[in-house]
């Protein structure tokens, strides 16, 4: 009872500080990055308030391996996704700037639209098949801007903390432009805020950053799903991890 007490605070703290300091950052960041064109700063100042709405809701960061990702290259990376916790964590955490793949009803906000586009985040339509295969193609141009690209391949949330079949379309992406992918594996989200919960727990997340994965050096595209999916695989918990096997739907 307690527990659950001290979660509900720390979710509406975290809630608070959000409304509390990004509409005045927006407020300068916005017409900053509209007048000069430049999202640099508008995009260090939505990851600082990302990542530290986390840690007032009570998450302690450990990273792993993150010193040995060489920040002159481009990447694409991809992680376990088992809570909402995980991209405000995750893509702020990144070396260097990146990229993600969001929804394209986001767009219809025009203000927000425009820095989305000065931003180079790609919109998708994930039930459109051809517009997901255009946001491909959109992620390799953005990529081609020396940009990273971060992707969760399971394409939602899972509901036991396992990993789930992966989507092609990451790793089409892989393939048609050469960029090493690095596997990421988010430890602790589960625990703190599994799918369907609105409170959060005070908990450690740990980040695991392996090592770089070619895709050139393998001979197919289910060879190469099976290196990431196993590189994710091996830094879970025994009884988060599924049955060793290429999964990978059509998308």
């Amino acid at each position: 009872m307690m527990a659950s007490v001290i979660g509900t605070i720390r979710s509406l703290l975290a809630l608070l500080f959000w409304i509390v300091f990004a509409p005045p950052a927006a407020l300068i960041a916005f017409p900053w990055t509209l007048i000069t064109g430049k999202v640099e700063f508008l995009y260090w100042i939505g990851m600082g308030l990302a990542l530290m709405g986390t840690k007032v809701a009570g998450a302690r960061i450990k990273l792993v391996g993150r010193d040995k990702i060489d920040t002159t290259g481009t990447y694409i990376f991809m992680s376990n996704h088992a809570s909402n916790l995980d991209p405000p964590i995750l893509v702020p955490l990144i070396p260097g700037r990146t990229s993600v793949l969001a929804k394209k009803e986001v767009w219809r906000i025009p203000i927000l639209g425009k820095a989305l586009d000065l931003a180079e985040i790609v919109p998708v339509e994930r039930s459109n098949r051809d517009s997901a295969i255009s946001s491909i193609r959109r992620a390799g141009e953005v990529m081609r801007h020396h940009i990273n690209m971060t992707i969760f391949p399971e394409g939602t949330r899972s509901p036991d903390g396992r990993l789930m079949p992966f989507k092609k379309g990451p790793f089409h992406l892989a393939a048609e432009t050469g960029f090493p992918i690095v596997p990421v594996t988010i430890l602790g989200t589960y625990e703190m805020m599994p799918k369907g919960s609105s409170i959060v727990k005070s908990g450690t997340v740990t980040l695991v950053f392996h090592p770089p994965i070619d895709p050139k050096q393998f001979a197919s595209r289910e060879e190469l799903v099976q290196a990431v999916r196993d590189a994710i695989n091996s830094a879970l918990p025994k009884e988060r991890q599924p049955s060793p096997q290429i999964s990978a739907d059509e998308r």
